[in-house]
């Protein structure tokens, strides 16, 4: 995901196809059918997990919304310091609190809009760890 290089299009449906096939010729007990179906549940719930990471990868924010955003926080400060504008001080405290929020909201904005690159990133240490917990 992080070279853009996952697709919708390049799933593994061929190993679900390949059970569900097995599933309906091979004779088999009700219990071992009932494991294939779960497996069958399982892969099916994994990829559309992996369908939805992958849209989520791919969406950006256009110049657009970041336009609108910050013409909102500086309409924002604007009233805020005409608000204020009898005391100097108050009017300083307010637009630099206001301002430090504005500050964090686009940090994180910018830093969550590509979640698998940069030096804000999700990385495969967690995925490692539930894999390695698993029994």
């Amino acid at each position: 995901m992080a070279e853009q290089r996952a697709t919708l299009s390049a799933l593994p449906t061929s190993l679900i196809e390949a059970m569900q096939t097995t599933l309906a010729v091979t004779p088999a007990d009700e219990g071992q059918r009932t494991a294939q179906r779960e497996v069958i549940s399982a892969l099916e719930s994994a990829m559309e997990a992996r369908r939805q990471r992958i849209v989520i990868s791919q969406s950006t924010l256009t110049t657009v919304k970041w336009a609108g955003l910050l013409l909102q926080a500086l309409c924002a400060l604007i009233a805020i310091a005409l608000v204020h504008s009898d005391n100097r001080t108050t009017s300083r405290i307010a637009l630099a609190l206001f301002a430090t929020g504005i500050a964090l909201s686009v940090l994180l904005i910018a830093a969550y809009s590509h979640p698998f690159t940069g030096e804000i990133s999700v990385g495969p240490e967690l995925l490692r760890q539930v894999v390695a917990s698993q029994p």
